[in-house]
């Protein structure tokens, strides 16, 4: 059965995107996307090198293997310059498909609420399939999906910080506020940080660092890439309640010596 991940028109197998940033060199970049098992990756479209003449090499190697890009406006602070950063994925001819990153605070990289929403605004006028980075805040996250985001993509914890998920039950609430998908963008530190993520109800992941800056990215990629399908599947399956005290896993009625039998 499939169980593809749908962004506006896209379909992806993979509910895991990765970034393709912070690796020592570009065979390390194709190791670490292979063994991710990843069909879509985020490109930063203002740290693209433009001006060599053969084009960028790491963006030359993710078109020739047939990743579906997703650019994305790091490095903008302002609503300004991230349509224009979009307008010029789109004219390099990357993908319709962006990520809307705003930021507020170049210290923790927090988002610009305000100028998120007037991004995405801009965006989604002139055609663009807008999957914005933003807080856990429901309220935000609902008039995101008003505006006709396909997705919304709240940080689990500071980009890069590898902290995990700081607050599990924002991300409950913001998946029973919305309807599109939900993708936990930031903060992810190694495996079980994503298995909960998927567990809590994300629709996907996604994340850089976490594989990236790892003692061993290729390992870690193929980490991260078992540890969103066990926690989707674990999702899907449905846990069993919490309970203070303990219950036998088997009966204990008909148990040879049991009053119960006499």
């Amino acid at each position: 059965m499939s169980d593809s991940l749908v962004v506006g028109s896209l379909e992806l197998k993979s509910r895991l995107i990765v970034g393709t940033g912070k690796y020592k060199n570009l065979e390390e970049t194709r190791a670490a996307l292979e063994a991710s098992g990843a069909d879509m990756v985020t490109v930063a479209v203002r740290r693209l090198d433009l001006s060599s003449a053969h084009g960028d090499p790491i963006a030359g190697y993710l078109k020739s293997a047939g990743y579906k890009f997703l650019p994305n406006t790091a490095g903008c602070y302002t609503a300004e310059d991230a349509v224009r950063t979009c307008r010029l994925a789109r004219e390099l001819g990357m993908s319709g498909v962006v990520k809307v990153e705003v930021i507020g605070d170049p210290k923790t990289l927090f988002p610009d609420v305000a100028q998120t929403l007037e991004a995405c605004k801009t965006l989604i006028a002139e055609g663009f399939t807008v999957l914005p980075y933003t807080s856990d805040d429901p309220v935000v996250a609902k008039r995101l999906e008003d505006l006709g985001c396909a997705a919304v993509m709240p940080l689990a914890a500071p980009i890069g910080s590898g902290l995990g998920i700081r607050n599990p039950y924002a991300i409950e609430i913001l998946r029973e506020a919305i309807s599109i998908p939900l993708i936990v963008d930031a903060g992810v530190g190694t495996a079980s940080d994503a298995a909960i993520a998927m567990e809590l109800g994300c629709d996907g992941v996604l994340m850089n660092t976490a594989i990236a800056g790892a003692r061993e990215p290729v390992r870690m990629a193929r980490a991260m890439r078992l540890a969103v399908e066990a926690g989707r599947e674990a999702f899907l399956a449905g846990r069993i309640a919490r309970k203070l005290h303990a219950s036998a896993s088997s009966p204990l009625t008909g148990v040879i010596g049991s009053r119960q039998l006499g």
